[in-house]
């Protein structure tokens, strides 16, 4: 076992930009779904904040006002979700400074791919391996950004992705939806919630169903989710039981892109698809959770989870193995194919629990966070893979032309038998943590430290790997006057190298990577908290990079060696802006620029997955958008919003162009009706929403959609 102890430093950078504009400060305390339960402690400001907003929450694992946080948390709530017609995360990252998406449900994060969720704290991801996170029982989603180690254990130093579900509330309220638009989409879903006959209880039930042709050829999706709660008022505590049924039926899936030239530009079809109309991808997950919260004595609260997942994923595809030119006219325009037949299954547990004890020394208000959580995941994966050739062969996948594909003229049933490759793995992750925050008049002052142990084990071949690390978070807030506070943070993170790494034959085991962030900033609530703004620079550090040895296979064990010696370093400044602009009229603006490069390497190979100096699907500048204007006097809302991502490069040094896409909505409401028109990509803009490698190509955006929905409320 390897142990490794770093000592903090804490470094306070303090800059920014605020904003300014308009109507009074008013702090409340809201609660989403399931309001009377204490877990939903939500600090909010004006009504801007009320209508989309709020910024403090569970994530943090300390219910703080806004300005008194040494933390970046971007918090986006079920009304920016329902206006936007949010179906996955996807539709939302144009919400949040710093994050763009990298791959179905990866993103960058600050510089850094990011791809692991957490739902109500937890982890036990039910959507792990291709496909993106759902929105319908979803509440909240929560963003913390920067290195989470000390509160969350291992992950990438970019932040990370917290899903806080629908709950039950004992206050009567019941919603039906229809929604029908292009590309043949329709679907419906409906929910209940309230108090049930047995003392304390309340209930909730969700049932979700859409259907639609994809934009991209041989493309469609079918999701059914299944939601239910219940909830148990015990006195002193309060017990939530949650049970989720997820179903997903992806057709010509699973996708990859569409190939480009060297400058970025689309050299098929943006709708062209590598898979056949048989091909699929089917994932269905389970969900059982169970949540308690409880307040044994004035000034200690407890809360305490557990999160049982279960997942299967199969995926019968065709794969871009590489393009070739097929008439000797110097330009491709062929792609040979790599039929796939994939099996993933993923069975976890997650267990956490949370202590805060509040008590006032003196001047001194102090508050303590002791927590605990363990993780295990079970995984196993069986594939079987056949590589076509250049022309058309019996017993293997034919090529697919990029200007005329002609589907159906290969069958994957006649394709020759290959065995299949199994892996089986098991990760273990259990840690402990405490956190001290200290406020003194205008001042507040956090310190937290954490312990973490990791354990990766192949059942196939036998290898495993333990370690153990310790991360760091500590903060500083200064109230310059009761609308502006200076803040600056110094946190740490760790990331353990993937187990196919830690052979002994490739020079493992290695160290896992580290992070570590210096971030500072200003936050403000001005002109009478009319206005909410954030803006920070900050720097992460990210160490212990594998790269390949520049010496090869130094043991002649027929494997070549690895390095764990690569740095990255993401410097970046990020702004968020919500605000009242009249009394009908909001408006939120998330801007980020961010710098990531290579600033350590063996000077001789390449760091896996990166061009030269640069990262892949890493902006420089991102700008989000969106606004609300309402006319009481039709009961109708106007929304305007706008994504802007700057250029990038593709892990095979391919352009990436930039883009800037509109989308629009009409709310109308009516006593208990609602009606939500929605169009995304205005105006049928051509881009690629990020790249991968060049026989893949990129992934194209999406055409311009129009949806209707319509929903009555009870």
């Amino acid at each position: 076992m390897i142990q490794r102890l770093s000592v903090p430093r804490l470094g306070l950078v303090l800059a920014g930009a605020a904003a300014s504009a308009l109507v009074s400060q008013a702090q409340i305390v809201e609660q989403d779904e399931g309001k009377e339960l204490r877990q939903d402690t939500v600090i909010v400001t004006s009504r801007a904040q009320e209508l989309y907003r709020v910024q403090e929450t569970s994530s943090g694992k300390l219910p703080t006002e806004p300005l008194l946080s040494t933390q970046a948390i971007t918090v986006i709530n079920s009304q920016l979700i329902e206006d936007q017609g949010a179906r996955d995360a996807q539709d939302l990252y144009r919400n949040i400074s710093g994050v763009t998406v990298y791959s179905y449900a990866g993103v960058t994060a600050r510089g850094f791919r990011q791809e692991e969720n957490f739902f109500d704290g937890l982890r036990g991801d039910p959507y792990a391996g291709f496909s993106v996170p759902q929105l319908f029982n979803v509440g909240r989603v929560e963003f913390l950004k920067g290195p989470a180690g000390m509160l969350y254990g291992a992950g990438a130093p970019g932040g990370l992705f917290n899903y806080i579900t629908k709950t039950p509330s004992r206050d009567f309220a019941a919603n039906v939806s229809a929604v029908y638009g292009t590309e043949g989409r329709k679907g419906a879903s409906f929910e209940v919630t309230g108090a049930l006959p047995m003392d304390g209880t309340a209930g909730r039930l969700g049932v979700f169903y859409e259907d639609q042709h994809g934009p991209r050829w041989n493309t469609g999706s079918e999701t059914d989710i299944y939601d239910a709660g219940i909830s148990f008022d015990l006195g002193l505590a309060d017990l939530v039981v949650q049970a989720t049924r997820y179903e997903q039926k992806l057709n010509g899936n699973r996708l990859r892109g569409v190939p480009t030239d060297d400058l970025g530009n689309f050299i098929a079809d943006r709708r062209w698809n590598h898979n056949e109309p048989t091909d699929f991808l089917d994932l269905a997950s389970n969900v059982l959770q169970a949540k308690l919260y409880a307040e044994p004595m004035e000034g200690l609260t407890l809360d305490a989870g557990i999160r049982y997942m279960d997942g299967t994923e199969r995926q019968q595809y065709h794969e871009p193995r590489g393009l070739f030119d097929s008439n000797g006219d110097g330009e491709v325009d062929m792609s040979i194919r790599e039929f796939r037949d994939q099996k993933r299954r993923n069975e976890g547990v997650s267990m956490g629990t949370n202590a805060v004890w509040s008590r006032q020394f003196g001047a001194i208000d102090n508050r303590v966070l002791v927590g605990a959580d363990w993780y295990r995941n079970d995984s196993y994966f069986s594939g079987m893979t056949i590589r076509g050739k250049k022309n058309v062969t019996s017993g293997l996948p034919s090529p697919l032309s990029l200007e005329n594909p002609t589907y159906g003229e290969t069958d994957p049933s006649t394709y020759n038998d290959l065995p299949a490759r199994v892996t089986d793995s098991v990760q273990t992750r259990y840690g402990f943590y405490a956190l001290n925050e200290a406020t003194l008049g205008p001042v507040v002052a956090v310190v937290g430290v954490r312990h973490d142990t990791f354990e990766d084990e192949d059942r196939v071949g036998g290898d495993g790997y333990e370690d153990d690390a310790v991360t760091w978070r500590a903060g500083l807030v200064y109230r310059v006057r009761e609308d502006v506070s200076l803040f600056g943070q110094w946190a740490s993170s760790f990331e353990p190298q993937d187990i196919s790494a830690q052979t002994p034959l490739a020079g493992g085991p290695f160290e896992p990577t580290e992070g570590e962030i210096v971030e500072g900033g200003i936050k403000t609530e001005l002109m009478n908290g009319r206005v909410q703004s954030s803006a920070s620079i900050y720097r992460i550090v990210k160490n212990n990079v594998l790269q390949a040895d520049p010496r090869g296979d130094v043991d002649a064990d027929d494997v070549d060696d690895l390095l764990a010696f690569g740095e990255v370093t993401s410097d970046g400044f990020e702004a968020d802006i919500t605000a009242d602009i009249t009394e009908n009229w909001v408006g939120t603006v998330s801007y980020a620029y961010n710098d990531a490069r290579i600033t350590k390497s063996n000077g001789l190979t390449s760091i896996d997955a990166n061009v030269g100096d640069k990262f892949p699907n890493a902006p420089e500048n991102t700008l989000g958008f969106w606004t609300r204007y309402q006319v009481p006097a039709w009961n109708t809302a106007f929304a305007f919003g706008g994504d802007y991502v700057d250029v990038r490069v593709s892990r095979s040094g391919q352009k990436v162009r930039p883009y800037m896409v509109f989308d629009a909505s009409i709310i109308y409401e009516i006593e208990d009706w609602k009606a939500l028109l929605r169009v995304d990509n205005l105006f049928d803009e051509t881009y690629a929403s990020s790249g991968f490698i060049d026989r893949t190509g990129h992934f194209p955006g999406d055409p311009r959609s129009v949806f209707l929905e319509v929903t009555r409320k009870w």
